[in-house]
């Protein structure tokens, strides 16, 4: 059986990346890997052990370009409100909160928030199976 163990995005500024995550989801860096041209930093929490990766390339001077087929990571928390709130007082922009219902009955309480270099992450309430 196969288990994720970590998504990569490339950054532009690899410190303020670090600082985004570390300020909206409390990860911290795990480990950090310096090569010629090139740095690898992983950064999870407490949650779980899954990682974000960070890939950063010397020379790069221009946004990377997400193209058409990245669409984004998502987190749990317990209250999207409070969270969304947090993430506000911070200056970190997030998109309003909303609301899938189905059948009558919530289904996902969230809202997106896009890091430095643009990538979207979907922050879901607990609830159901976004656990």
């Amino acid at each position: 059986m196969a288990k994720a163990i970590h998504t990569m995005i490339r950054v532009l500024d690899l410190d303020r990346s670090v600082d985004f995550y570390d300020k909206a989801f409390g990860m911290k860096v795990a480990d950090r890997f310096d090569f010629d041209g090139f740095a690898l930093v992983y950064l999870r929490n407490d949650e779980n052990d899954f990682e974000i990766e960070l890939t950063w390339n010397e020379g790069q001077a221009e946004p990377y370009s997400h193209g058409d087929g990245y669409g984004h990571v998502a987190v749990c928390v317990d209250d999207a409100n409070a969270e969304h709130a947090r993430f506000a007082s911070l200056g970190l922009a997030p998109n309003e909160v909303k609301e899938f219902n189905r059948d009558g009955s919530l289904m996902a309480r969230f809202f997106f928030v896009q890091d430095p270099d643009g990538y979207k992450i979907e922050v879901l309430e607990r609830h159901g199976r976004y656990q």
